[in-house]
């Protein structure tokens, strides 16, 4: 046969393979267990670009709506907020991946006091249907991914004249008794004196704010694709139900902004 005719047939071939283990489209529903369950702190990351909280497989989906469940804790208005949003990225076999489709960015502001938050997201993830015919390897994600939108980029302490040593450090016959000392700008404090060459000084020391931290978000509870009939809130920017936290839309789906390549 002719060498197009047999490349013909054994593209052929691989499709029907592809389509035999596709799944069944009388699922009511796809899952795609997360990587990891427990929340964990979430400090800025990487000049504070997009950084996944967890990573779904979702190749061979049947649906194009997806549904994903998570919580938050020690979000606090004002001190520490996130932005949060889905993404979906083609991985091509090597160690980068490529983003597809990412919904709206929606902004978690907490509250006044400590509150868990619970978080569910609608989304229309425009991942082609069914498996990848260009090649064999090719995996899709969705990954619920986060950044700060406020705080601690600046938390302020308090700065306190104090004794300051090196951890650990022996004091032992260092501190001598209680004096008068002058500093640079001519104030007198009454401080400890202390031996010459000894590891413990007279200095000021800040201590930081007790509101600088990270807040934590769950991985997802689950990732589901689900049909129309289940989920036609769904939409490409998304849909969200909230309780436990300040929320709203922001900025509207953006391939374009920095996130994590790997």
């Amino acid at each position: 046969m002719p060498p197009s005719l047999v490349n013909e047939l054994s593209e052929l071939k691989r499709r029907m393979t592809a389509i035999e283990r596709a799944p069944a489209p009388v699922n009511s529903f796809d899952r795609y267990p997360p990587v990891e369950w427990a929340a964990q702190g979430r400090p800025p990351v990487g000049s504070n670009v997009w950084s996944s909280v967890s990573v779904s497989n979702a190749t061979g989906l049947t649906f194009d709506r997806v549904e994903c469940k998570f919580i938050t804790d020690f979000l606090y208005t004002g001190k520490r907020e996130a932005e949060i949003r889905l993404a979906a990225f083609r991985h091509t076999g090597n160690a980068s991946r490529e983003i597809v489709s990412a919904s709206g960015v929606l902004n978690l502001t907490g509250n006044a006091s400590r509150t868990i938050g619970v978080v569910v997201l609608r989304w229309i993830h425009g991942i082609p249907f069914g498996w990848d015919y260009q090649d064999d390897t090719t995996v899709y994600t969705i990954e619920l991914q986060h950044r700060y939108k406020k705080g601690p980029e600046n938390p302020k302490g308090r700065t306190i004249y104090a004794i300051a040593a090196p951890e650990d450090s022996a004091i032992n016959g260092n501190i001598l008794n209680w004096g008068y000392k002058q500093d640079d700008d001519g104030k007198w404090w009454w401080v400890p004196t202390y031996r010459a060459g000894s590891p413990w000084a007279p200095d000021f020391v800040t201590v930081p704010n007790a509101d600088e931290g990270s807040y934590s978000i769950s991985a997802m509870q689950y990732c589901v694709g689900l049909p129309q009939t289940r989920i036609p809130e769904a939409s490409e920017n998304g849909w969200a139900w909230i309780k436990g936290s300040g929320a709203a839309w922001g900025r509207g789906p953006d391939l374009t902004e920095p996130f994590f390549g790997v």
